[in-house]
């Protein structure tokens, strides 16, 4: 659902919008759209035109890459922090990736053409992007790295933490299935996973739903790629409100 009349308190829950200055707000505020993102929303596929760039406001979005065989497995998650779509402004009108909804919320949304005339200003929008691109290209690269050299428990234990990060709350709604794509494991693997770190005391796990109890015990248990990627989006946004 669309809702065009948003309020300037909505645009600033967003990381990135944020710290911009009012006057390229004004700019944006007739065209920026207030949307609804239900889980399992696809917003882009690989492959297609980017006509948006979003901006979550209470919703994750995971970034997947998909082989031909129709297998996936997320490279990077997004959200009050940052934007989806940087194709838009990195020279490409199309990515290798797919984005979808992996937790339910609200976001805002921008036409492309609003995008590269912005961008193309050569100002504080351009800068900005290119240091979340930056952070962005960080998380990527340490999730190939743990996704090689880590546990399944230990990338269990850093995907709920930088989705932690992303939301406001301790409760994550994600379906068995959509974790395992998202780790590209198998589903008795994630539901192993799960239920090892409730045994811990650190998360509450039902069908569905996962709360977490217990984040430093999470912090404790994961490995270093969290610390990593959490560091550089710190050094690279510093004055956001969103960490």
């Amino acid at each position: 659902m669309i809702n065009t009349m948003i309020e300037l308190s909505d645009v600033r829950k967003n990381g990135l919008l944020a710290v911009l200055p009012e006057v390229v707000i004004q700019r944006w505020y007739a065209q920026l759209e207030l949307v609804d993102m239900p889980l399992g929303q696809v917003l882009y596929e690989s492959g297609a035109n980017i006509n948006y760039v979003y901006f979550p406001i209470s919703s994750i979005v995971s970034l997947l890459y998909v082989l031909e065989d129709g297998s996936s497995a997320e490279i990077a998650v997004v959200g009050k922090e940052g934007l989806v779509g940087i194709s838009l402004f990195m020279g490409g009108d199309s990515t290798s990736s797919r984005a979808v909804v992996q937790s339910a919320g609200q976001g805002l949304r921008l036409r492309r053409l609003a995008m590269k005339e912005e961008f193309n200003r050569a100002g504080p929008v351009l800068h900005l992007f290119l240091r979340y691109t930056q952070a962005l290209i960080t998380q990527m690269s340490q999730t190939a790295v743990c996704n090689r050299h880590h546990s399944l428990d230990q990338q269990l234990c850093r995907w709920l933490l930088l989705s932690l990060d992303r939301l406001d709350g301790p409760e994550l709604v994600m379906t068995q299935e959509l974790i395992a794509n998202m780790l590209g494991v198998r589903r008795e693997g994630v539901t192993e996973g799960a239920l090892k770190l409730q045994r811990a005391g650190l998360i509450k796990y039902t069908r569905g739903h996962i709360t977490v109890l217990d984040r430093v015990g999470l912090e404790q248990r994961t490995c270093e790629c969290y610390g990593v990627v959490k560091k550089e989006y710190e050094r690279l946004l510093p004055d956001q409100l969103a960490t």
